[in-house]
């Protein structure tokens, strides 16, 4: 019977020649997006699509966190949009959000997560 290889473990879990590659996100996704964003992008190198889909999952994973972190403080188990919109509001660096959360976010309904110390704060 044929034994695994070396990095078979490592291919098969995701990592450099996983799925979809090291990224979780769809490549050709991405690309769209970025052709769509413009009349001056005519073409897109190959590397490009890899580092906006890195950048995606860095900013969805720290919106997470943060969004978490205000759950936890109102002693839940479930992410709420009212989570997100508190993580927004509540951060300097989703300022470019806040427009798109403040139609339904109420000032007084903010809980500012406690525990992650924003970039000016350093």
């Amino acid at each position: 019977m044929r034994q695994p290889g070396r990095y078979s473990r490592l291919m098969m879990c995701g990592g450099i020649m996983g799925r979809s590659g090291p990224h979780s996100l769809p490549l050709a996704r991405i690309k769209k997006i970025m052709k769509n964003s413009g009349e001056d992008v005519k073409m897109i190198s190959g590397e490009a699509p890899i580092v906006f889909s890195k950048a995606c999952e860095l900013f969805i994973e720290e919106l997470t966190r943060r969004s978490w972190m205000t759950t936890q403080q109102g002693k839940r188990r479930t992410l709420h949009k009212e989570d997100i919109e508190s993580a927004v509001v509540g951060t300097d660096i989703f300022d470019f959000l806040v427009s798109l959360v403040s139609d339904s976010c109420k000032s007084e309904d903010i809980i500012t997560p406690v525990g992650i110390e924003t970039l000016d704060e350093s």
